[in-house]
């Protein structure tokens, strides 16, 4: 049983998908007032946090972007807002998830265990023993103790993405990272690294998906073997 949070303003908009996580197992609660969920997370953090985006006094986007400076709180964001812009702005802000409405309560619980378990395996691989480490010289990395060759671009995408395992980093994020000089690439020259450096990641483990995509939004590093697959 984990204890999850719900913020969202309205009991009438609450009551289905409180009902499903308790048939789930879960200790579920109810904020409607994003003050006073704000104040809740800090200094009493439940297991996970579904947030509306849309809430009295601080709005949910306030909230994540003030808890992401303080935790990795796993924080999923519930809203009616359905365009790509507002996602990924879920997702720079440091979103585990993002569920846009309307939504089956069944799929917002299949997607709780999901982001539970890798926040749980993202917590357990401490950083001194991940698997990649990067020597001092520029473009050299060792995954598993395997030397891997790599372009300085290909270098920052993977030191940003393995940071943070599991984390979903948007294209932007990653653009910031490794063009940190450029004002003016297109955000799809992302992609064309990403499949240069799984190419190279595929002679340690060809086995292992180590980078993971998510459709429209970015891509996450995945330290372990997925359990999700």
């Amino acid at each position: 049983m984990s204890r999850i949070l719900l913020v969202e303003e309205g009991q009438d908009a609450a009551s289905v998908l409180l009902d499903e996580l308790r048939r789930a197992g879960h200790e579920a609660e109810h904020i409607e007032d994003g003050a006073v969920a704000l104040h809740r997370i800090l200094t009493s953090p439940p297991a996970l946090t579904l947030l509306d985006v849309e809430l009295p006094r601080v709005s949910g986007l306030q909230i994540l972007e003030k808890i992401r400076a303080r935790s990795d709180h796993p924080i999923i964001m519930l809203t009616a807002r359905a365009q790509e812009s507002d996602r990924l702005r879920g997702f720079d802000l440091g979103a585990d998830d993002y569920v846009c409405k309307p939504f089956s309560p069944r799929e917002v619980v299949v997607r709780i265990h999901t982001v539970l378990r890798r926040c749980a395996q993202r917590r357990h691989v401490a950083r001194p023993s991940m698997p990649i480490t990067f020597g001092a010289v520029r473009g050299c990395a060792i995954l598993d103790g395997h030397y891997l060759p790599l372009t300085r671009r290909e270098s920052l995408l993977l030191r940003a993405l393995s940071q943070e395992p599991g984390r979903v980093l948007t294209r932007s994020k990653l653009l910031e990272a490794a063009f940190p000089e450029a004002l003016d690439v297109n955000e799809r020259v992302v992609d064309t690294h990403i499949k240069n450096l799984r190419k190279k990641l595929a002679t340690v483990s060809a086995a292992h998906d180590w980078i993971r995509s998510v459709y429209g939004v970015g891509f996450a590093w995945e330290s372990q073997a997925r359990q999700d697959a």
